[in-house]
C-alpha cells in the first residue's frame, strides 16, 4: 500500500459520497437514542471537506488530514464533529512530511486517532460509542500486518470486523452522550457513530479493491 495525496483526496471524496448517501440511516439511528442529527451535520461537515480540499493544494497526508480535520471540527455540530475532526488532527501528525502513506502508517495513524477520540470523550471500548469499532479495527490492522497482508485484504478482514462490533453495539447499555440517559432502554440499537466508522472504514476499504484491480 502506498497512497499519495491525490489518492487520499479521492477516499475523502467517496466517503463524503457515502455518508451522503446514508444521512438519513444514520440520523435515524441518532433519532433512536440521540438528538436525531448525526446524518445530517456528518454529511454537512464532508461536504464542506470535499470543497476544502478541491480549493486547497495540499502539499503533503499531514496537511490533508488537518484540513479534514479543522473543517469538521467547525462545521458538524454535536459530539461527533468535535471526536471525529480530533481523530484527523491528531492522526495528521503522523503525516507531516510524507507524500504517500504504507498500511503502517496507517496502523500508526488510526492508533494515534483513537487516543484522541478517548481523550476527547473520555469514553472507551463498551461505551456504545464509535470506539467500539475503530478500537477493533486499529487491532485487526495490525494483526494484518504481523501476517503481511495487503492493504486491500488487511482492510477486507478490518470492514467485517466493522461491520459485527456495529451489530454489536445493539447489545451495548449506553455510557456516554445522549444516549447514556436511556440506560438500559438503548439495548436494541446501534450507536449512530459506530455505523458512521463502519461506513468510513468499509469506503476505504472498497478504494483499495478497487485500486489493486
Amino acid at each position: 500500500m502506498s497512497i499519495d495525496v491525490g489518492r487520499i483526496i479521492e477516499i475523502f471524496n467517496d466517503i463524503a459520497v457515502v455518508i451522503g448517501s446514508n444521512k438519513e440511516y444514520l440520523t435515524d439511528l441518532d433519532a433512536a437514542i440521540g438528538d436525531g442529527d448525526h446524518g445530517i451535520n456528518l454529511n454537512k461537515g464532508f461536504q464542506n471537506v470535499v470543497q476544502k480540499l478541491s480549493s486547497s493544494n495540499p502539499k503533503d497526508i499531514g496537511e490533508v488530514l488537518k484540513i479534514v480535520g479543522m473543517t469538521l471540527i467547525s462545521t458538524v455540530g454535536g459530539a461527533s464533529g468535535a471526536l471525529y475532526g480530533t481523530a484527523f488532527m491528531k492522526a495528521q501528525t503522523k503525516g507531516v512530511g510524507k507524500e504517500d502513506i504504507s498500511l503502517k502508517d496507517f496502523s500508526e495513524m488510526l492508533n494515534i486517532a483513537v487516543d484522541g477520540i478517548k481523550m476527547r470523550g473520555k469514553g472507551d471500548l463498551g461505551d456504545k460509542t464509535m470506539l467500539d469499532v475503530l478500537i477493533p479495527v486499529s487491532k485487526s490492522i495490525e494483526e494484518s500486518l504481523q501476517e503481511n497482508r495487503k492493504a486491500a485484504e488487511a482492510f477486507r478482514i478490518a470492514s467485517e470486523t466493522a461491520f459485527k462490533k456495529m451489530e454489536d453495539t445493539k447489545n451495548i447499555s449506553a455510557k456516554k452522550g445522549r444516549a447514556s440517559y436511556l440506560g438500559e432502554r438503548s439495548i436494541g440499537h446501534i450507536d449512530p457513530g459506530a455505523a458512521s466508522s463502519y461506513l468510513i472504514i468499509k469506503t476505504i476499504g472498497e478504494y483499495l479493491a478497487k485500486e489493486e484491480n
